[in-house]
């Protein structure tokens, strides 16, 4: 009997720090496309230096191979890199994995997303996605956010996130910015348009922040700024290093102030590290790390 009601007990403790987790910290992560750490270093970024100084971050974070969108996005999602999730190009499509199975799911799903993996901890909590990019919506489980919107154009993007966010205060939210990747292609990566665009991404990082202040949220919420990959010339998906060298930046609550992480962090680790911060059940089959550095 005494086992039975120490059992009940620790279940109904394990309810009440869960609630109050998901009552007390939020986190945010703004995924801009094409973002390589050159294109801060070269640029006026007024927000992400501030968040720097606020918060642990690295310009020497590494997307993963190849490095172009989907796997990069994909990693930065599933928690491990393309040789386990098996997405390996921008024509990847769901039909291409209906016979498999993947970290003992189902036949057709993918690897388990952040967004699923915070569901099976939070069955009640609002998860938020909006993305500029059409195809990033395919990386995602169906069914598993409670909105995912395909937005068109970073401006919209932006504000279909910022209403969400004062109207719902979600536990997780993931917004995707598109523009500065199109810059790049258009221009190159080395252009003054590709310049002004990174800019307009801090600006819009900015926006962000202020909006966390309306909705009081601003204490209690991380905010974690990621890339999927850099680019060189007009395009990437090879292996130099401006492709393959993205900022990562995280600040909020119990992160460590004005801290630059030494260890190599991948894509791969981000789902990982965001599991941790929320206290869920990372699943076995993810090989990406938690990002240790960043803990006070």
């Amino acid at each position: 009997m005494k086992k039975y009601f120490l059992l009940l007990f620790l279940i109904l403790l394990q309810q009440i720090v869960i609630a109050q987790t998901a009552e007390n910290k939020h986190i945010i992560v703004i995924g801009i496309d094409g973002l390589g750490a050159k294109g801060v270093i070269d640029t006026a970024t007024p927000i992400l230096d501030s968040l720097m100084k606020f918060g642990t971050y690295s310009l020497q974070a590494k997307a993963v191979i190849p490095t172009v969108s989907s796997p990069n996005w994909a990693s930065i999602l599933m928690g491990t890199k393309p040789e386990e999730h098996e997405i390996s190009s921008n024509n990847w499509k769901r039909k291409d994995i209906e016979e498999k199975v993947y970290c003992n799911g189902k036949k057709g799903e993918t690897f388990p997303t952040i967004f699923k993996v915070i569901r099976e901890q939070y069955p009640n909590a609002d998860l938020a996605c909006f993305h500029d990019w059409d195809d990033f919506g395919r990386l995602v489980e169906q069914g598993i956010p409670t909105i995912i919107a395909d937005t068109k154009g970073e401006d919209k993007t932006l504000a279909e996130a910022k209403r969400y966010i004062l109207q719902n205060k979600p536990l997780f939210t993931f917004i995707h910015l598109d523009h500065v990747d199109h810059a790049g292609h258009d221009y190159s990566w080395e252009s003054m348009e590709y310049i002004r665009a990174v800019e307009k991404a801090d600006k819009m990082i900015g926006e962000v922040i202020e909006t966390l202040k309306q909705a009081q949220m601003i204490e209690n919420t991380i905010l974690v700024i990621v890339s999927d990959h850099g680019g060189k010339g007009k395009g990437h998906g090879r292996l130099s290093m401006e492709e393959l060298t993205i900022p990562f930046i995280i600040i909020g609550k119990n992160i460590k102030k004005g801290v630059e992480i030494q260890h190599k962090v991948s894509n791969a680790d981000i789902a990982p590290t965001i599991s941790f911060l929320l206290g869920c059940k990372t699943p076995k089959c993810w090989t990406g790390k938690v990002i240790e550095e960043i803990n006070k």
